[in-house]
């Protein structure tokens, strides 16, 4: 894949994804969840940060699913676009979400639910690009990367083995997450 700038990579990714059919979409996913669940992050995590997925993304639905089962405590971000942030909120039926601008699914703000930064175990990051040593492009608005700053938790991105390239472009505030996690295997990543 030739390195082109992240606006045309988001793009080319976005319609790779949408492309996909409903059967190989979904095998991907179970694999996915599969391979999460089954990992020593998500057996020693008790709160979980995942965001409510689109539609041509990985399905967050049944693993967060899967969280409640468990007992583990799920959190969802809201976006703070004035302030280009993330705030988490815990979430124990899909009814305490809304749907906010451009149709993304957020938890309806509430004090008693909000968790701070510090006591989220392992977030998952989203991301349409990866590549091994953990970086990654993302939606545009750079919420995880700012989030990401002070973070010192576990991080994972789940993503297709398709998503993932020998090197994705970078700029001085991209971070990268510790683990990637495909249908194939967990990437261990670290800045080479």
């Amino acid at each position: 894949m030739k390195l082109l700038d992240k606006t045309n990579l988001r793009k080319e990714t976005i319609n790779r994804l949408k492309s996909l059919s409903i059967d190989e979409k979904r095998k991907i996913e179970v694999k996915l969840m599969g391979k999460l669940l089954s990992s020593e992050l998500w057996k020693y995590a008790d709160t979980i940060g995942l965001t409510i997925s689109q539609d041509f993304e990985w399905a967050t639905g049944p693993i967060i699913e899967a969280g409640w089962k468990q007992n583990k405590k799920i959190v969802v971000p809201k976006c703070i676009p004035n302030e280009k942030q993330l705030h988490f909120y815990a979430i124990n039926s899909f009814e305490q979400l809304e749907s906010v601008y451009f149709n993304l699914l957020e938890p309806i703000p509430e004090t008693k639910r909000f968790v701070a930064k510090k006591d989220i175990d392992l977030l998952i990051v989203p991301g349409l690009l990866f590549d091994k040593h953990g970086y990654r492009i993302g939606f545009g608005g750079g919420y995880y990367d700012r989030f990401l700053v002070d973070f010192s938790q576990k991080t994972a991105s789940l993503c297709s083995f398709k998503q993932l390239v020998d090197r994705v472009p970078r700029e001085k505030y991209d971070l990268p997450v510790h683990n990637i996690i495909t249908e194939k295997e967990v990437i261990h990543t670290q800045e080479s």
